[in-house]
């Protein structure tokens, strides 16, 4: 998979996320136990796995936008890839803290909001920082046009079945 590649089906999936954050009938109440925030506006538990509200929609949109800049080459889809990979991963060990697992009581990233930043974070640093094998083109030709050139006897061994035929042989 190029790296265009990535930055499209990242862009689509954050894009897609964000959107789908922002229809209350995919969100679930958030349990008793959940962290509290600040911004409560559709705040609870996208597909009731994924805490966000609406500033995690907001992010998940603006990132979901880059990628498809990125893939349509408005945007450097390395650049993408790579603060996207540290940005994920920065966000992945902030949920892992107790008291910055809602970012100051803006953003909710705990629960599984931990694993999918990790995973994205992964995903995205293997395409920023992988280098891309380099694919030489071959000029295909026709293997006898190759050849050195030999008379068409030669070539097709009509010559040595002359010299078997009237040698005696």
């Amino acid at each position: 998979m190029s790296i265009a590649t990535f930055a499209l089906t990242f862009g689509i999936a954050y894009l897609g996320a964000g959107v789908l954050g922002l229809i209350p009938a995919a969100l679930i109440p958030p349990p008793a136990d959940a962290p509290p925030t600040t911004f409560a506006f559709l705040y609870g538990y996208l597909l009731g796995l994924f805490p966000v509200n609406i500033l995690h929609s907001a992010v998940h949109i603006a990132i979901g936008a880059w990628g498809l800049m990125a893939w349509r080459g408005a945007a450097s889809p390395h650049v993408f890839a790579r603060s996207l990979a540290i940005f994920y991963g920065v966000l992945a060990l902030m949920g892992l803290i107790p008291g910055m697992n809602t970012l100051f009581g803006m953003l909710p990233m705990h629960g599984h909001d931990v694993w999918l930043h990790a995973g994205s974070a992964a995903i995205a640093a293997y395409f920023g920082w992988r280098s891309e094998a380099r694919m030489e083109r071959r000029h295909v030709t026709d293997r006898r046009q190759s050849m050195l050139p030999v008379a068409r006897e030669r070539r097709f061994g009509l010559a040595d079945r002359r010299q078997m035929a009237y040698s005696g042989v």
